[in-house]
């Protein structure tokens, strides 16, 4: 893990495409702006974690289902 110091108005970029700028620092809370391609999926950690989570209860739930369908269960 890289661990960098920035105060507001300073940036940090990652590749040649994302660029995060610190908005704001408020206390406890920072604010971050986020400049990248329109393909590159950006989410807080707990709602990736939900989307990952659902992604494989759906996979689950599909293959119970074929499953299903093959042994003419449907």
């Amino acid at each position: 893990m890289l661990i960098l110091t920035r105060k507001a108005g300073e940036r940090i970029v990652i590749g040649e495409r994302i660029k995060v700028h610190v908005i704001e620092i408020r206390g406890q809370q920072v604010r971050l702006g986020i400049e990248a391609p329109g393909d590159t999926p950006i989410h807080r950690e707990e709602v990736y974690q939900k989307i990952a989570e659902e992604n494989r209860l759906a996979t689950q739930i599909g293959l119970s289902h074929l499953n299903n369908i093959t042994e003419g269960k449907e």
